[in-house]
């Protein structure tokens, strides 16, 4: 998947919006705060009639961001028209509102692709943890991507640098629209044989409530999940999976995961059982 090793990573980190308002500026902020200056922003805005991309080009005069007005289909129909204007060896999609951890998060990454790659070990999709604002908590991704993974709970698309050649085959599938990352995820897993690297790096800070997580796309979300893995594992194994998912009390995880008060002790066990087997693998 990856090209030449460059002397300097170069991200083009990828924000859609509409009618934002001041979650827009906040999240530029945020990229513009960042210590490595290898980047650029691309702002792909659908639209909006809230002055709030004016208002960004006002703020913030630097050939860095790049802002396109255009009508879309929708959030993955936006990311794909922004993929199209990005120049970076690495894409990394940040919704308006969410943001970069600390100002570390780029150099951070840039280090540890640098180690793999003197490792000789490719880097096609680059992914560490997330802080959830509305949880105050810090959610931590698998240190590994196997099937089980895959089925489960993969990294946020908040957390991930892909490389840009995984976009230069195809983009997001708009036929998902609530899911459309997820599919794009296994897709890369499963047919480009995407190699998966886990960094310990608090990357990104998540706004919460997003698009996603409206009662109505919560179920097309179950939807498009159940169709997304059918294709890519079979039905015989999808079925298996969803049977330890319901043994595994799945349901209640779920709730306990996306409680304010409780969440924080789950993911503190959620993380070391991960690093336990992080551990394990190296052992």
């Amino acid at each position: 998947m990856e090209t030449e090793l460059k002397d300097e990573i170069v991200y083009s980190i990828i924000v859609v919006c509409l009618n934002a308002g001041k979650r827009l500026r906040d999240t530029v902020e945020s990229i513009i705060a960042q210590n490595y200056n290898g980047y650029e922003i691309i702002v792909k805005d659908g639209g909006s009639t809230d002055q709030s991309v004016e208002r960004l080009r006002k703020c913030f005069a630097s050939d860095k961001i790049k802002i396109t007005v255009q009508k879309d289909a929708g959030i993955y129909d936006a990311m794909n028209q922004a993929v199209q204007l990005a120049r970076g060896e690495y894409f990394l999609f940040l919704n308006a509102g969410d943001s970069f951890y600390d100002a570390t998060v780029l150099e951070k990454i840039t280090d540890e692709i640098k180690k793999l790659r003197s490792d000789n070990k490719k880097a096609d999709i680059v992914y560490g943890n997330m802080y959830h604002k509305a949880l105050q908590t810090v959610i931590f991704a698998a240190p590994s991507i196997n099937e089980f993974v895959c089925y489960r709970n993969v990294p946020c698309h908040q957390t991930c640098f892909y490389h840009r050649s995984l976009f230069a085959v195809r983009g997001y599938d708009l036929k998902y629209n609530v899911r459309a990352d997820y599919e794009h995820f296994l897709w890369c897993y499963y047919k480009q044989q995407a190699s998966c690297c886990y960094v310990p790096v608090l990357v990104a800070s998540y706004e919460g409530g997003g698009y996603s997580e409206t009662k109505e796309n919560k179920k097309r979300s179950r939807y498009q999940h159940r169709e997304i893995v059918v294709h890519y594992m079979g039905r015989k194994k999808a079925n298996q999976y969803r049977m330890i998912m319901f043994l595994t009390l799945a349901p209640l995880r779920s709730a306990i995961a996306q409680s304010k008060h409780l969440s924080k002790v789950y993911n503190a066990l959620k993380t070391v059982i991960y690093t336990m087997k992080n551990r394990k693998g190296k052992g």
